[in-house]
């Protein structure tokens, strides 16, 4: 297993960002920057033993800083939107940045993903990995408390990219975190992502209204195109007559996970059939959120490839949208003192 860190490149301000490429023992390389935490390639093999890149991207740091979409960043400290950008904890408002609208998206306007973290390579006994952490201060975007928040990003000898979530907090707040990991299993720049076949571990869905925001209602998957409990491909129903897909252009939802709240279980799983390639995701989360990259819209990517519309399919495992604004779901409250843990796995097989 290798670590090897360079410099990317500097931000405005003059300070360095750093870029960290693992190698595991069973072959596979991931790089990964200190910039937002950025996961900005993930070389798998195929069914050939082909490796080949399956993260969207940019080739340098200046197309992450000029480019929106989130792509392969780390998202808090609330992944996904927040009604009116604005929560009330314990009795008291909190008005968050506005930047989906009227609403808050993706922790607002200078989020996780516009960060730059503290970065250090560690090994482990399951493989080559990066250890970052960032402070994010009381009242940043809106947010109570300060928030001390460590990743670790593993790679995994056994051909996984582990992820680690923990943070603590000084005042009662709310946390949601996530990667925004863009995938396409024929490789980022192989064209759409419609015939990927999809299985993703839930009976209900969270139906959304005006903006995205859940309606609150937990919708069952029966005889519905969001019922993926067993393959289907991605683009089969895609574009059917169906409310829900109508107003999300497309996929843009969160699904709940079967099984028990808090322990490593699995999501979804993607197969591509032409390379073979296969995603599993593992998640301690309640939700997984689908989105079939309905807003990418021509972004110029690594090695001059064209990103469009659905190139590109994202599974962010996570809490619901608007949990702090709904009492049904799962709360996303951190309480003072407290201790915030999550864990996600990316697992690649092939078939």
């Amino acid at each position: 297993m290798t670590i090897i860190e360079n410099e990317i490149g500097k931000l405005g301000d003059g300070r360095s960002v750093a870029l960290f490429t693992l190698e595991s023992a069973c072959g596979i390389r991931a790089r990964i920057m200190s910039h937002g935490g950025t996961v900005i390639s993930l070389e798998v093999p195929d069914r050939a033993g082909e490796l080949g890149d399956v993260v969207l991207g940019f080739d340098d740091l200046a197309g992450y800083l000029g480019a929106e979409g989130y792509l392969g960043a780390l998202i808090g400290r609330y992944g996904n939107r927040i009604a009116g950008a604005r929560f009330v904890l314990d009795g008291a408002p909190h008005q968050l940045a506005a930047n989906d609208g009227p609403n808050h998206l993706h922790g607002g306007l200078a989020g996780f993903d516009k960060a730059l973290w503290n970065a250090r390579p560690c090994s482990t006994s399951a493989g080559p990995a990066l250890e970052l952490d960032y402070l994010s201060a009381h009242d940043e975007e809106g947010y109570p408390g300060n928030l001390s928040v460590r990743v670790i990003y593993t790679l995994t000898d056994d051909g996984a990219l582990r992820i680690d979530y923990a943070a603590t907090t000084d005042r009662d707040t709310v946390i949601n975190l996530t990667n925004h990991a863009y995938w396409n299993l024929a490789g980022h720049g192989a064209g759409t992502i419609l015939d990927h076949r999809l299985l993703v571990d839930a009976e209900r869905f969270a139906a959304v209204g005006a903006g995205l925001i859940p309606t609150g209602e937990l919708r069952p998957v029966a005889g519905t195109p969001f019922d993926f409990r067993s393959p289907v491909a991605i683009g089969a129903r895609i574009d059917s007559d169906d409310e829900q897909l109508r107003v999300a252009r497309g996929y843009d939802h969160s699904f709940a996970i079967e099984g028990t709240r808090g322990e490593l279980r699995r999501a979804a799983r993607v197969l591509e059939p032409t390379t073979g390639r296969v995603l599993e995701v593992l998640t301690t989360e309640p939700a997984i959120q689908l989105y079939s990259g309905n807003f990418l819209d021509g972004m110029r990517g690594k090695a001059g490839a064209v990103y469009h519309r659905r190139t590109g399919f994202c599974l962010e495992t996570q809490h619901y949208p608007d949990s702090p604004n709904q009492p049904a779901f799962p709360t996303t409250t951190l309480r003072a003192g407290a201790s915030y843990r999550s864990t996600t796995v990316h697992r690649f097989l092939v078939e």
